[in-house]
Order: structure tokens, then C-alpha cells, then sequence
């Protein structure tokens, strides 16, 4: 994982703290699917609602596009969240857009993928949120058995879990973030979320969150 630029990791961090696109509660903590108990709640979704948080969002993407990415020939966004990111993404940069289902059409044609399929076409792929990258990585592979390229992945933001940089490392897909979590805590100090105590429970979720207890 890496990051564009530290300053906006924390701009990033403060205003998806500030409409409430990110939520901590470590004292009752969220239920995730999977049964792990998580202190943090992200939906980057909301930040679609807030103009000024959602061109901050679309300006750095693009910037992190052409700096990481120069090569780039089209755009793909991962089903639901990244889609209409990267849709705006992709109108900035005047490069073609498509997506990746979750799973095929059930009707029709049965897409996997919506959009031109070009084989031979270098695409990034775009995300709202990586946790352990299963999702996220399922979607390159789909691109990739399509006969995409694929350069990498640029997400809003990520939970930082050693799992995932192992998971995109043997993928050999390189990931690059807004935002992450290392980043969020200091900010959420400053902004009286959460305290110095609590700091400590929330900074050892990362390190295991399976086994995280608040």
C-alpha cells in the first residue's frame, strides 16, 4: 500500500470524519460479516452527498492517476462503491469507463463486466474501500481473465491490514490509497472523537482485528 501524499491522507481522514462517512465507536463496537468486532464503520459512499468532500476526493484520484498510473488507458471501478468514482474519475481524465459486477448478470448478455472490453487495454481500478482485498482483488482478476491490463488499484481509503498488503503483493497488483487508517487515528484525537485511551484499543484492532476485544 502506498499513499499519494501524507497531508492528504489527513485532509482525507478529517472530512470523511467530519460528514460521518467514517464512525468509531470502539466502546460498542460494529459486527462485520465475517463476525469480526470492528471499533470503525466506513461508508465512502456519503461522500457523494457533500460537493466539496466529493471534488476533494475526485481531484486527488486524479492527481494519484497521473502520477502513479501515466499509462493508464481506461478506467474501471468495482461494483457498487467504485463506480461512480471512477466514473467521475474517468470524465477528468476523458478516458473510457466500465465496471465489474460481483457477480454476472443474471439476465441478458450476463455481463461480468459492464463497458467495451478491450483486450490489451491498461485500465486502473478503482476503489472506495480496501479491507482485506478480497473483493477488490477478485475484480482485477475478473479484468484480467477478460484480457485487460492492469496496472493497479487506487482506493479512498483502507483499513491497513497486514492481510491485504500480502494478499495485493501476490497478486502483484500494486495498490495506492488516499487514506488509511494509521492516518485516521491522530486525526480523530485532534477532533475529540476518540481519547488518548482509547487510542491504544483502537490502534491494536489493526494488528488483529479477529481477535480484537474492546
Amino acid at each position: 500500500m502506498e499513499i499519494l501524499d501524507p497531508t492528504v491522507a489527513a485532509e482525507v481522514a478529517d472530512r470523511l470524519l467530519e460528514i460521518e462517512a467514517i464512525r468509531l465507536q470502539p466502546e460498542k463496537p460494529f459486527i462485520w460479516a465475517s463476525g469480526w468486532k470492528s471499533p470503525i464503520y466506513c461508508d465512502n459512499r456519503l461522500s457523494l452527498s457533500f460537493p466539496k468532500v466529493r471534488s476533494l476526493i475526485k481531484e486527488n484520484l486524479v492527481r494519484s492517476i497521473q502520477h502513479f498510473f501515466p499509462d493508464v488507458e481506461a478506467i474501471a471501478g468495482v461494483a457498487t462503491a467504485g463506480i461512480p468514482q471512477g466514473a467521475l474519475l474517468a470524465n477528468d481524465l476523458d478516458l473510457p469507463f466500465i465496471y465489474v459486477r460481483s457477480k454476472p448478470k443474471g439476465h441478458g448478455m450476463e455481463n461480468m463486466i459492464e463497458g467495451k472490453i478491450v483486450p490489451g487495454q491498461k485500465v486502473v481500478v478503482i476503489e472506495d474501500l480496501v479491507s482485506t482485498g478480497g473483493s477488490s482483488l477478485k475484480a482485477v482478476q475478473d479484468l484480467r481473465n477478460a484480457g485487460f491490463e492492469v496496472l493497479g488499484m487506487v482506493a479512498i481509503f483502507s483499513y491497513g491490514f497486514g492481510v491485504a498488503d500480502e494478499n495485493f503483493k501476490k497478486s502483484k497488483v500494486r495498490l495506492i490509497v488516499l487514506s488509511h487508517y494509521e492516518a485516521l487515528l491522530p486525526r480523530a484525537v485532534h477532533r475529540n472523537y476518540v481519547t488518548d485511551e482509547t487510542l491504544k484499543s483502537l490502534s491494536s484492532w489493526r494488528q488483529d482485528p479477529a481477535n480484537w476485544n474492546p
